[in-house]
């Protein structure tokens, strides 16, 4: 040998050999050194390759033992869960992410069935390993249970392992726990689908299910109906007794209708204090399916009028409610609930607490809604709006002021009730440029007042809605017609509903008080009808209670309104606020008010209201017969 490192060590020869793995690949090399020439060289050649053949396959055992030390060790600590399993579905091998995720150690369950260890329900997994034997994997979400029985939901994927000869030996199965995610999955198809405050299905959900009742319907010929349901002054029990309470009341209602119900029917909440019913499988023959409807709306009828028990008080409530019937005839869901609507609107009109089934002619008076709405629209720009003017008379018979009252006299359909109009324009936010106007044109009135010295003690009462109370530029408003009529705010009386008031107490006061900052006076209209309290009157700036003529009508033949009358007069006395009763069409009337200490009224029996003329002319005429001397 030449190499100097061989012949360091007195070598005269030696002999090498190739290693190789089993796949032919070079690993290595083995010598074998002589101190003496060789004489036998095959034989130690032959030797040396059958050593060299031990010697690779040890290193190649050595090579495979770390690799699988390795992987098993980055299987451990996956986070998944990682499980082998024999054909027999005995564990042989479960990492600590299995551990984490069933709480049974290694140890504990080595060598034990999967099959009872992870399943409450083996059919599941025995199924999904048949698919392992037949396809070689198997993936999907499959419900499995962990050490304390508590169950999970999992999404595996699982492998067939084969030998070197190609035959089944094991299934390796990577599992993770999923519950998180399908919980959010869950909880944003419930956000999705379902009315977080009931849990009953929402508008979304319900337009589906209508869907596919009427494609039922025409398949299998049968008959169903959709019943709207609206809850009777639900606005008023969330202004005097709070959100709270208004939710409480809806989650009592939507309890109860489902008492009403099938399981194969549908209720629904649209929103606010709307609720949709559907019933399904109903007969297809017009009069036995409008019983068959009758009957549920009825049954619901009497369910909701139930007394509820809210925290802290006992409520009635009421239903009213509109049933639109369907039948294997083509319809569509948005003209089916249309209909629904519309009968329930029908429902309300009739007094409330009923129901109404849906008829063709509704359609017309939805129609004539529409066509009014288009004309409200126009009439500002077309001036067709003008205000009549109501006195107000002292117990002396003089006129003290007069309320704005607004007209609309159409060019078609003539005067247009106020009953008509007036909601209309508070739905369609048309009241805020319309009560501009009033308010604008009745300061106008009142500023040209103040050049008659006879007229200018008069007070000019305007009528204000919630919706241009609560607008935020309504102060502003006010103070800029006050400025640009120069009317004195200290005659101009705001009149306020008390519904209104209750809305939103705080808003409310400090609106009030900005106004009362100008100067602006305010009265308590319709008082006795909605929900007040000697609290919150102590607390707003009012300067005039008016008793509401409902209770004015019958006080001569009715002890309760006549008592009701007599304690807002002691009332309006005790807060030191002045009092009004409106409606006053008899002189009867009149003498039992002045004798219980009401002092101002208005109504027929002084004057209906009048155009602006007519009420120049009449307030003249006083000042006259007020100077003339009685003989």
């Amino acid at each position: 040998p030449r190499a100097p490192v061989l012949a360091r060590t007195g070598a005269r020869s030696y002999v090498g050999q190739q290693l190789t793995a089993s796949d032919g690949t070079p690993i290595g090399m083995i010598f074998v050194v002589f101190r003496q020439a060789l004489e036998r060289s095959r034989f130690v050649s032959n030797t040396l390759q059958i050593f060299a053949a031990r010697a690779a396959a040890e290193l190649q055992r050595q090579t495979d033992d770390q690799r699988i030390r390795q992987q098993a060790s980055l299987l451990d600590k996956a986070r998944d869960a990682i499980i082998v399993r024999d054909l027999e579905h005995r564990i042989t091998f479960w990492n600590e992410g299995a551990e984490r995720m069933y709480g049974w150690s290694r140890e504990e369950v080595l060598g034990r069935s999967i099959a009872t260890l992870l399943y409450q329900n083996p059919e599941d997994f025995l199924r999904a390993t048949q698919q392992v034997m037949q396809h070689g994997v198997w993936s999907g979400e499959i419900l499995q249970c962990d050490r304390v029985g508590r169950t999970l939901e999992a999404e595996g994927r699982w492998t067939l392992v084969r030998n070197d000869r190609g035959e089944p030996e094991s299934v390796l199965a990577i599992n993770a726990d999923i519950g998180t995610r399908k919980h959010q999955e869950r909880e944003i198809q419930r956000l999705a689908f379902f009315d977080p405050l009931t849990h009953l299905p929402n508008r979304v959900q319900l337009l589906d299910r209508v869907d596919q009742a009427l494609a039922k319907a025409q398949r299998l010929e049968q008959g169903g109906a959709l019943l709207f349901i609206d809850l009777d002054n639900f606005k008023t029990l969330n202004d005097t007794l709070g959100h709270d309470q208004g939710d409480e009341l809806l989650q009592i209602v939507a309890q109860r209708l489902n008492t009403c119900v099938r399981s194969a029917d549908t209720v629904a909440r649209l929103g606010g204090d709307e609720f949709v019913v559907l019933v399904e499988q109903l007969s297809a023959h017009s009069d036995t399916l409008a019983e068959q409807a009758g009957a549920v709306g009825e049954k619901i009828l009497a369910v909701l009028s139930a007394p509820y028990a809210l925290t802290g008080y006992q409520y009635r409530s009421t239903p009213s409610i509109g049933i639109a019937l369907f039948n294997h005839a083509p319809t569509t869901v948005g003209e089916l609930l249309k209909q629904a609507d519309l009968a329930m609107y029908q429902a309300k009109t009739a007094g409330r607490n009923t129901l109404r089934f849906f008829n063709p002619s509704m359609q017309h008076a939805v129609a004539e809604r529409a066509s009014l709405e288009a004309d409200l629209r126009n009439a500002l720009a077309q001036k067709e709006f003008l205000l009549h003017y109501q006195p107000q008379i002292n117990a002396r018979g003089a006129i003290v002021g007069v309320e704005a009252l607004l007209r609309w006299a159409h060019p078609r359909r003539g005067m247009v009730s106020p009953g008509q109009f007036i909601p209309l324009a508070e739905e369609t936010g048309l009241v805020l440029p319309l009560g501009h106007w009033v308010l604008h044109t009745a300061c106008s009135v009142l500023a040209d007042w103040q050049r008659v010295p006879a007229l200018a003690p008069l007070t000019m009462a305007v009528n204000v809605s919630s919706r241009q109370f609560r607008d935020a530029g309504f102060v502003d408003d006010v103070a800029g017609v006050l400025a640009a009529t120069g009317a004195p705010a200290s005659q101009l009386k705001l009149e306020l509903t008390e519904s209104l008031l209750v809305e939103d107490l705080a808003a409310t006061i400090a609106t009030m008080a900005a106004l009362r900052a100008l100067g602006v006076g305010f009265s308590l209209d319709d008082f006795g009808t909605g929900y007040s309290s000697l609290a919150y009157l102590k607390r707003m700036p009012l300067g005039q209670l008016k008793i509401d003529q409902s209770f004015v009508r019958d006080l001569l033949t009715d002890p309760n309104d006549a008592a009701i009358v007599r304690t807002i007069i002691g009332l309006a006395a005790s807060l030191g606020l002045e009092v009004i009763a409106e409606g006053v069409e008899t002189s009867a009337q009149r003498d039992w008010l002045a004798h219980a200490g009401c002092a101002v009224y208005q109504g027929y029996f002084f004057s209906r209201p009048l155009p602006l003329d007519l009420l120049e002319q009449l307030l003249h005429d006083h000042i006259a017969a007020a100077r003339t001397p009685s003989l």
